[in-house]
């Protein structure tokens, strides 16, 4: 079902932005092939042969709201640089401009890290003689074409690049923290824990039988969220799922205690603020303690309140594993 929701998700997203993207090309919102008439003084006279130059660049209020159609209006004056390159020559604004629509999303749209500045390509100064102060000209910015779909690229790849590396950051954390559990298995540690934790997440997990290692791994699971470990929470909770796998009579459907379990992991009470907000607010975190503890209490109760719930409904209950195995095999 999770699948099915993502890829409406995706799809509805492309659809979304087709749509603004036609209709952007359609209205032709960036006049793409339009230039902006602009004047441009040269505090040090302009000069032909000069690579970089600065100037000033004074767009026309009323020009400006003809040419893209909209009631903003820019600066009067806008810093800005002449440059020759190899393209021909072009005005570089500002990077700190403060642009009005749509120069501002033309800027962000062709913006790079080495160069965030918009720039315009200088239409007619071959007869602009050198020494001059100010000369009557056009800017032709490049095209925006197709700008919510690159948009939805970009987020694609950048994702795509934070979750391999949380991939990787994870693998460390993984082998460490199931090695652990390895070696409690091994030196009866789980067990001992098993019979600790039995008689408080019993009810919780009803389908568990009571000697079930699968309880030590959701208390290890459980502990660790509540100090803010969420990197070790991940392995242990993983193992935890497994176990309870083991316990479920369906391949295709989580059983209750999978539902309650991560129920329990999404909501968990957090004694201790987790890692990465201590790293973001560092002793300001101490503030936060006790708004912490009670919203990650009450979301706990909520969350088990609504699962025991949702196990009551009737939909739910006919098609819970458990209660299907049951009835498919009633003298067990």
């Amino acid at each position: 079902m999770l699948n099915y929701i993502w890829s409406g998700l995706i799809i509805g997203s492309l659809l979304f932005a087709l749509t603004v993207d036609a209709q952007e090309l359609v209205e032709n919102r960036f006049r793409n092939e339009t230039a902006l008439p602009v004047a441009l003084d040269f505090p040090d006279g302009y000069a032909p042969d000069a690579r970089r130059q600065p100037v000033e660049i004074r767009i026309d209020s009323a020009t400006y709201r003809d040419v893209y159609g909209v009631n903003a209006a820019p600066d009067p004056v806008y810093a800005g640089t002449l440059v020759q390159t190899q393209e021909g020559r072009k005005v570089e604004f500002d990077p700190d401009a403060d642009l009005p629509e749509p120069l501002a999303t033309i800027q962000s749209f062709h913006a790079t890290d080495d160069n965030p500045a918009l720039r315009g390509a200088l239409q007619g100064t071959s007869r602009t003689a050198a020494g001059v102060g100010r000369t009557e000209t056009a800017l032709q910015f490049e095209p925006v074409r197709f700008r919510k779909l690159n948009d939805i690229a970009q987020a694609a790849l950048n994702f795509a690049e934070t979750a391999a590396s949380l991939a990787l950051s994870l693998i460390g954390v993984l082998g460490l923290m199931l090695g652990l559990v390895k070696i409690g298995e091994e030196a009866g540690l789980i067990e001992s824990l098993t019979g600790i934790v039995q008689p408080i997440l019993s009810p919780l997990f009803p389908n568990v039988p009571d000697d079930h290692p699968a309880l030590a791994n959701i208390s290890l699971n459980l502990l660790a969220n509540v100090f803010g470990l969420g990197n070790a929470a991940t392995p242990l909770g993983i193992k935890a799922m497994e176990d309870l796998q083991e316990l479920n009579p369906s391949d295709e459907k989580a059983s209750d205690d999978m539902v309650m379990l991560l129920a329990l992991n999404t909501s968990s009470v957090q004694l201790v603020p987790p890692s990465l907000l201590v790293a973001i607010m560092g002793l300001q975190i101490n503030q936060l303690f006790f708004s912490i503890t009670l919203a990650t209490l009450c979301s706990t109760v909520a969350g088990i309140l609504g699962t025991l719930a949702l196990h009551r409904l009737p939909y739910f209950r006919a098609t819970a594993p458990h209660r299907t195995a049951d009835a498919e095999d009633p003298d067990e």
